[in-house]
């Protein structure tokens, strides 16, 4: 398997959101992101009958994921915490069914994500981090 996803190897909604970071996405840039994961995703459950059976309840909300639409304690994690839920179910479930060539495209499409999620940082850049660090309580 790849490892450039952000949900690859261990990961947990910090390293998400590290990758948000690396790439300097803005909330929406973000968003945009975790919607064309989400999109390929729930196309590929849905048409696969034994992952529809097992995990197309998963796509019959408005939200995916346990924790869908939750910030915590820490500004900023709610698209990466999302990502995180949904990343676990490709990571665990549908990635392992993906042939080499099917990989391949997945990547490719991964780059056009990633370039439409900073087209997206273009036009809606990031806010400036506050002073006292973005990890902290409140």
């Amino acid at each position: 398997m790849s490892g450039h996803f952000p949900f690859s190897g261990k990961a947990n909604r910090v390293s998400v959101f590290a990758f948000f970071e690396a790439h300097n996405w803005s909330l929406e840039a973000q968003e945009k992101y975790f919607e064309e994961w989400y999109k390929w995703a729930k196309d590929y459950v849905m048409n696969d009958p034994d992952l529809k059976a097992a995990k197309g309840v998963l796509f019959a909300g408005d939200h995916f994921g346990t924790h869908a639409g939750h910030d915590f304690h820490l500004h900023g994690y709610a698209v990466a915490t999302r990502m995180l839920d949904l990343g676990e179910l490709i990571k665990g479930s549908i990635l392992p069914k993906l042939d080499h060539d099917m990989m391949h495209a997945l990547e490719h499409d991964h780059e056009e994500w990633i370039a439409a999620a900073n087209a997206v940082a273009a036009s809606h850049p990031r806010a400036e981090a506050p002073e006292i660090g973005r990890y902290r309580h409140v």
